[in-house]
């Protein structure tokens, strides 16, 4: 049986493949919020989350003639942001630059009784994942924020997928150490 995919912003994309400029800018007010929380928890840093999402949102629209809508807008540039994320880790990395990871993102909670207990467990959280290692961090944030099982992260990271079990094992384990330290856990 084969999946059926049904994007609610169908005719958007319809519109801005036909060259709409105000079809993409639609498209970019329905997903660019979304999308720039997707680059904050793998990039670390406001300002580079916000330059990957601009160069998604132009590769996107350079690319979205080529879009054959098999799966929904949202999931696709969601891939794309990803990969500017990852390529983005990559060069930082290879330069070896040493950035400062010192801002946070307002990210809205789930509703809960106590809001202000369950906000200050999130910014601990928060806190104690900048201090894991890049690898594990970023599998963590793929894995728990973003919905992507092994496999994918697999494939996104070019890993293994046994890798990205182990990556994630280890940091659960590193993250509650943290936690615990804190007397959080």
């Amino acid at each position: 049986m084969e999946t059926v995919y049904i994007d609610k912003h169908y005719d958007l994309v319809v519109a801005c493949k036909q060259g709409s400029k105000k079809a993409c800018y639609e498209l970019y007010k329905l997903y660019s919020k979304a999308m720039l929380n997707v680059a904050f928890r793998i990039v670390g840093d406001i300002a580079e989350a916000e330059d990957v999402l601009q160069e998604a949102f132009l590769d996107a629209f350079n690319k979205v003639k080529d879009f054959r809508q098999e799966t929904t807008f949202g999931l696709w540039l969601k891939q794309i942001v990803v990969n500017r994320s990852i390529n983005l880790l990559r060069k930082r990395k290879m330069d070896m630059v040493a950035l400062e990871h010192d801002q946070l993102e307002n990210i809205p909670d789930e509703e809960a009784e106590d809001d202000e207990e369950v906000t200050l467990k999130v910014a601990q959280v928060k806190d104690a994942m900048k201090l894991l290692p890049e690898g594990y961090r970023v599998v963590l944030s793929l894995y728990l924020l973003e919905g992507y099982d092994h496999e994918e992260i697999g494939q996104i990271l070019d890993i293994s997928e046994n890798t990205s079990r182990t990556q994630f094992l280890r940091a659960k384990r590193k993250l509650m150490d943290i936690l615990k330290g804190r007397g959080i856990a």
